[in-house]
């Protein structure tokens, strides 16, 4: 299968699991605050996922180094399915109590999660050409905002025209689609006598590599912490309830603005890598990201929140894009599965504890106040990581690729 053929096939599965996982935590995120009407319990879901995903990761990146990558993949959609019609029979009153039942489910998710990035990440440096990968990385990138985009915008019309159940429904039908989709990728797995069945000795060899490859360690950091403090989508049903005064379909164009300045970028990026100077951008498009979510805090009028959070989308793609190119041309194949999982421990993790920072600072800041915090502290994490990581200003990707 030639590599173009290849990487189609595995958008089929990154799409579906995709959208399944969007459709499913903007209707999450709704449900919860419809029943409660508490930011706090938007906070919650980010560390419902997130225990589980932590707990489950490492493992899950030795597992993808060691069995089939393919079968792993596999699992981690079956999982977003069965999740979602768990959570449609919520939604039907079929299940009580529906608060920590939803909670559960969130916590499975972060299981489907845990298994899922790592095989990706590794079927994708498996069937890409180095010399191809800033073009293919650029590619993805924009595949999977185009999924960010769609998902977050159907799920809040389906929430809006259709009601919860048939959104949670629509989300398992996306689930089956990239279940459907993994079938069809070819891949072979070659277990080498670098790879060791133990885990605690397979993990501390990914652990090491980390720690050893200063580049790697400082791109992770970067992100872990501008994540942590740049987590405004998490309460933005919050926000649209309070500060806009709008309902569900205008939470749906809030939180595909993002992914749509994403697509934008990740597109012209597919066409014009950034080899030179990669290093400098990526601190570049951090800053801005900060600023934009600050420009949005202070916004009380859709589109022009929208229009900041498309920027911020801009300038995150730009980051993804020269990360994950890093990623994918300094990591071994055959440790590609523990790299990605200790990475997704990095961003993962600030992603859910993010999720769970905004939503106790804006229950005891406010919404604005905690939201404009939240962009000086990540323009605040570049400086402090230009200082403490002075080369990596200097990287350019012509040079490792």
């Amino acid at each position: 299968m030639s590599p173009s053929k290849a990487f189609r096939t595995l958008l089929l599965y990154r799409i579906g699991a995709t959208l399944s996982y969007q459709i499913t935590m903007v209707a999450v995120g709704w449900h919860l605050y419809e029943i409660t009407n508490s930011v706090v319990s938007l906070g919650l879901v980010g560390l419902a996922e997130l225990v589980p995903y932590f707990i489950l990761a490492l493992y899950a990146g030795h597992a993808v180094d060691h069995y089939s990558r393919k079968l792993i993949a596999a699992i981690a959609c079956v999982i977003h399915v069965a999740v979602a019609l768990f959570l449609t029979a919520i939604a039907m009153d079929l299940l009580a109590p529906p608060v920590p039942l939803i909670y559960t489910a969130v916590a499975f998710i972060g299981i489907g999660r845990a298994l899922l990035r790592p095989s990706y990440q590794a079927i994708f440096g498996q069937i890409i050409p180095r010399d191809q990968l800033p073009r293919y990385t650029a590619y993805a990138s924009s595949a999977f905002q185009i999924c960010v985009v769609a998902g977050p915008g159907f799920g809040g019309l389906m929430i809006g025209f259709a009601g919860l159940e048939w959104t949670y429904l629509l989300a398992a039908l996306c689930g089956a689609f990239g279940l459907y989709g993994i079938t069809f990728i070819r891949i072979t797995h070659e277990k080498t006598s670098k790879l060791s069945g133990d885990f605690l000795k397979s993990f501390l060899e990914g652990f090491h590599y980390v720690r050893r490859h200063e580049l790697i360690l400082g791109i992770m950091a970067l992100d872990m912490f501008a994540v942590l403090f740049g987590g405004a989508v998490s309460i933005l049903p919050a926000f649209v309830k309070e500060v806009l005064n709008a309902g569900p379909e205008t939470l749906g164009i809030l939180r595909a603005a993002p992914a749509a300045g994403a697509v934008i970028t990740g597109i012209y990026l597919a066409r014009h890598p950034i080899l030179t100077n990669s290093g400098k951008h990526l601190l570049l498009s951090v800053a801005g990201f900060g600023l934009a979510i600050i420009a949005f805090g202070i916004s009380n009028h859709l589109w022009l929140c929208a229009l900041f959070l498309l920027i911020s989308g801009c300038c995150d793609s730009i980051s993804v894009v020269i990360r994950g190119s890093i990623m994918q041309l300094t990591t071994p194949d055959h440790m590609r599965g523990r790299i990605s999982a200790i990475n997704g421990i990095f961003i993962g993790s600030s992603n859910e504890l993010g999720a769970l920072e905004s939503g106790i600072a804006a229950s005891m800041m406010g919404l604005v106040p905690s939201i404009v915090f939240g962009g000086v502290a990540t323009i605040a994490i570049v400086i402090i990581t230009h200082r403490l990581a002075p080369h990596l200003a200097k990287l350019h990707l012509k040079d490792i690729s």
